[in-house]
């Protein structure tokens, strides 16, 4: 069974860092792009950041740029986002998904994603 499966969120102060990660079973990850995707309490879930199967490939929405940064270890099966300098504007569920793509291409729209973890809190505040 395909699962993917989010950890690493929880309470930190502004200006903070986490580490999330995401650990695929029953697949292997090396054959799809991967994206972390955040909903914010009352709003539409947003593309953060995505990164191709390659791992050449990334993209991040304009107000994690600088600050987030994705990488993935295929070996491993796992995928990572690490969040710096976090602001409370960051507050929401983030989700790890996974689509089929080609080597080089990963994408931001929530439409392309086949497969979606449970989400893992983030919480930034004093």
């Amino acid at each position: 069974q395909l699962q993917l499966v989010e950890s690493g969120g929880g309470l930190v102060q502004p200006g903070g860092s986490l580490r999330l990660s995401c650990a695929a079973s029953g697949f292997a990850l090396n054959y799809y792009a991967i994206g972390w995707l955040r909903q914010a309490p009352g709003k539409e879930r947003e593309g953060v950041s995505c990164i191709s199967r390659s791992g050449s490939g990334t993209t991040y929405a304009d107000s994690m740029k600088g600050r987030f940064t994705i990488s993935r270890d295929n070996a491993k099966n796992t995928v990572y986002l690490q969040m710096d300098s976090l602001k409370p504007e960051d507050t929401g569920v983030y989700y790890c998904a996974a689509f089929r793509a080609a080597y080089l291409y990963c994408s931001n729209q929530r439409f392309e994603y086949d497969y979606w973890g449970q989400g893992t809190q983030v919480t930034v505040s004093s």
